[in-house]
């Protein structure tokens, strides 16, 4: 890739934003208000906005591989501490995509080095679900279906978080679980129960003010 292409499609974009708009650029300034956090995957074919259809300060994203959202990553932690208690961000969606190369390699008995750890989270998910995964014999509706759960199961580790529970109280903030399905080019919502998953472990994760 020629990278001086980036900078000429970079003045291209500008243009194309103040053509109509001479401010644009002078009110993105002034601060940002999104009503969506959008915790995705780092893969360069799912683009949180374009998917979506939304512009420049309308969402709060951050990716990693395989949308984790582990208790022990920082980044991760202080994006959605800052998008809950500072942005206030009225959702939070966790967002998984069929064809998923962390998940599809979380599947595989091989030694990943340094991302041994990053996927483990996976493989715990399909612990969790084994005897419901096991008995899918299909692979690839099996890897869909990983892919589904472990949106589930992020979207469960972002409700554990304090932050997340009082905004969830207060305000009543919503969680979301959705999939890219990169086949189609559609996003699903996979419309999980999530009021009886928290019942199911609030007597372990509640916490008060």
């Amino acid at each position: 890739m020629d990278l001086n292409k980036i900078f000429e499609n970079n003045e291209k974009w500008i243009a194309g934003k103040t053509k109509d708009n001479p401010d644009y650029f002078v009110d993105l300034n002034k601060g940002q208000k999104p009503d969506v956090l959008y915790i995705g995957c780092s893969d360069s074919r799912v683009t949180a906005e374009d998917i979506m259809g939304l512009q420049p300060g309308e969402l709060f994203v951050h990716r990693n591989v395989a949308n984790i959202v582990n208790a022990i990553d920082l980044n991760a932690q202080s994006v959605i501490n800052y998008a809950v208690a500072h942005l206030e961000v009225n959702h939070v969606v966790i967002c998984g995509h069929y064809s998923c190369g962390g998940v599809k390699a979380a599947m595989e008995a091989k030694d990943l080095g340094i991302l041994n750890p990053w996927l483990r989270n996976i493989r715990d998910v399909y612990r969790a679900h084994k005897n419901e995964l096991n008995a899918i014999e299909d692979q690839h509706k099996r890897y869909d279906r990983l892919v589904e759960l472990n949106v589930k199961e992020q979207a469960i580790n972002v409700v554990k978080m304090a932050s997340v529970q009082r905004a969830m109280r207060k305000r009543g903030m919503k969680i979301h679980g959705w999939v890219f399905d990169i086949k189609t080019g559609k996003l699903i919502d996979l419309k999980f129960d999530f009021e009886k998953a928290l019942q199911d472990i609030m007597e372990i994760y509640r916490l008060e003010d």
